[in-house]
């Protein structure tokens, strides 16, 4: 018995560094404005004021050179839709205010906009993933550059990540 208990403890300590060797650590973002999987108040979409929602970060590694944030629409008829890319955040933020940009340098969203663009679905109720994450250096992109061009700078420089999941459906 004794043996199956310390071989069960090796194969669950193994699982945990290949799976920290292989993906990168967790983060925790979330909102004071809405729950995990929740619906996204209007006031932070296009049938509101369209100001970002307040964030939380949290378990941040203390290796991390900065931070990035994206915030996308993966039900989006035209396939993924970014309504918000920053990168070159202070590593020390542990917040971001409702309504404030983060400090950092602004990308271009799909809207053709620097900054936040709110939730505004055609039809039917879509998903927000509000993504965080750590790099362990800061990115050498102008501002203004796209999503594409982000995650082609992030690719091998993530050393943890974060996602929050809201809602959202336009009333008719």
């Amino acid at each position: 018995m004794q043996k199956a208990t310390i071989a069960g403890a090796v194969v669950i300590t193994l699982t945990a560094i290949v799976s920290l060797a292989a993906g990168a650590a967790k983060m925790k973002i979330t909102s004071s404005a809405f729950q995990e999987g929740g619906n996204i108040p209007s006031k932070f979409t296009c049938d509101g004021a369209d100001s970002s929602p307040p964030l939380q970060i949290a378990e941040v590694p203390s290796g991390a050179k900065s931070l990035a944030l994206i915030v996308d629409d993966p039900d989006a008829p035209s396939g993924l839709f970014t309504h918000c890319i920053v990168w070159n955040i202070s590593p020390q933020t542990n917040a971001i205010a409702e309504g404030s940009a983060s400090k950092g340098v602004r990308g271009t969203n799909d809207f053709g906009k620097s900054g936040y663009g709110g939730p505004c679905p055609p039809s039917g109720t879509h998903r927000y993933y509000f993504k965080v994450f750590a790099l362990d250096r800061e990115l050498d992109l102008p501002a203004g550059a796209k999503r594409g061009q982000l995650d082609a700078a992030m690719k091998g420089h993530i050393v943890a990540q974060g996602e929050l999941i809201g809602r959202y459906s336009r009333k008719k």
